[in-house]
């Protein structure tokens, strides 16, 4: 007959098992499924793994960090790998295993190393650009055409947050004077939830595209953990694809997030994108300003060789017209000559003579005998009937 043994024996045997094939301690890598933060400031973990290449998890295991421990290990965690101990990360861990008649496996965190995970985010970063990269997505809004004018702005923040407040009063404080329309859209700027929360915000301002110009997302300054939301693949992934050209002032100087990459135009703080804004319509003005300038030069030169071509044929018309009465007043003065020297008095006041015979202008074949002539001297006329030809001939006499 097979052996028959009670449910505690057969715990208990296990726990020899695996006490005699553990160390007492052991470092582990694991992903962090769940993490509770008990009231009386114990952490109790879900520890997952999975097998390589495939889905679904393959090993779990409940997990406890004492509040002795635990309050050493969580700032020192947050200090050291910029990010808080939370569900997501992959972790290396030193445990003490036991097992439990009542509670089965457990573990006790009594270390961690912190190196480890940070390589695990930088990992997971590079993971996620080579993705995006790959997808065509890094250019994908930065080949947007931003308008000239960006007037119309939709706003991607927190209203509570300070980053949004140092925009908000700079851009519309401009010493320039420059007017702009700007629609809050409020977002969780952090946290696990903010991801989902900005992508939320950006459909609705896709959904009234329209209406706008430009999309912005604010966050102004923080610990770096609050900003590993902003390497969020689904994140970048809406950015990259939305219908506006997206705008970023995310966090301090030093900051550099995979929505800034994949941004139209990453700026280092809230304020800086204010100063884009303004310093693009100062830009237009100035352009606008250089037109007019130009404009206003050719317009004056070309005034100013109409009027010296309205000059010049004025010149020329005047020399012309004084030629022409200079000419007419020749003309008149040689035809004045002429009707003088035409003139039947002063021809017989040369000693000529007008001859007539029958009232018509004589000529030597009417000078016949018998003929009345009438003729018109100098000082007088005279009328006389031929009464002999002496000749006929022009030299002849009568």
């Amino acid at each position: 007959m097979e052996e028959k043994i009670s449910l505690l024996e057969l715990q208990e045997r296990i726990k020899r098992g695996i006490e005699g094939a553990v160390p007492h301690y052991v470092w582990i890598t694991a992903e962090i499924g769940e993490l509770k933060n008990h009231s009386g400031g114990h952490c109790y973990l879900d520890l997952i793994d999975y097998k390589n290449g495939e889905r679904g998890v393959a090993a779990k295991a409940r997990g406890v960090i004492w509040s002795s421990t635990y309050r050493m290990l969580e700032p020192y965690f947050r200090t050291s790998a910029g990010v808080p101990l939370s569900k997501g990360l992959n972790v290396l861990l030193k445990v003490q295993v036991s097992f439990s008649s009542v509670y089965g496996l457990a573990l006790t965190v009594l270390d961690i190393d912190p190196s480890y995970t940070v390589g695990e985010l930088e990992l997971r970063r590079q993971q996620t650009i080579k993705r995006l990269q790959q997808e065509g997505c890094m250019e994908m809004n930065s080949s947007l055409q931003l308008p000239a004018l960006p007037r119309r702005i939709a706003v991607v923040s927190s209203p509570t947050a300070a980053g949004y407040r140092d925009f908000i009063k700079h851009l519309h404080s401009n010493e320039y004077g420059f007017r702009f329309v700007t629609e809050l859209f409020a977002a969780q700027m952090q946290g696990e939830d903010a991801p989902a929360s900005i992508i939320a915000a950006l459909e609705e301002i896709a959904s009234r595209e329209g209406e706008f110009d430009v999309a912005v997302i604010l966050r102004g300054g923080g610990a770096a953990m609050d900003l590993v939301c902003f390497d969020d693949y689904e994140l970048a992934v809406n950015i990259a694809q939305f219908p506006l050209p997206v705008l970023t002032g995310i966090g301090h100087d030093h900051d550099y997030h995979i929505a800034d990459m994949v941004a139209h135009t990453w700026l280092k703080t809230p304020t800086a994108v204010a100063d884009f804004f303004v310093d693009v319509f100062m830009q237009q003005e100035q352009f606008l300003m250089h037109l007019f300038k130009r404009i206003s030069l050719t317009l004056a030169q070309k005034i100013s060789i109409e009027r010296q071509r309205l000059a010049n044929v004025h010149n020329a018309l005047g020399r012309s017209s004084e030629k022409m009465v200079s000419n007419r007043k020749q003309q008149l003065e040689m035809l004045k000559m002429r009707i003088l020297a035409a003139d039947p008095a002063r021809i017989l006041g040369n000693g000529f003579a007008i001859v007539a015979v029958g009232g018509k202008r004589a000529s030597a074949g009417d000078i016949v005998e018998g003929a009345k002539v009438k003729m018109v001297l100098k000082d007088g006329t005279v009328e006389f009937v031929v009464g002999k030809v002496l000749g006929d001939s022009a030299g002849d006499t009568v």
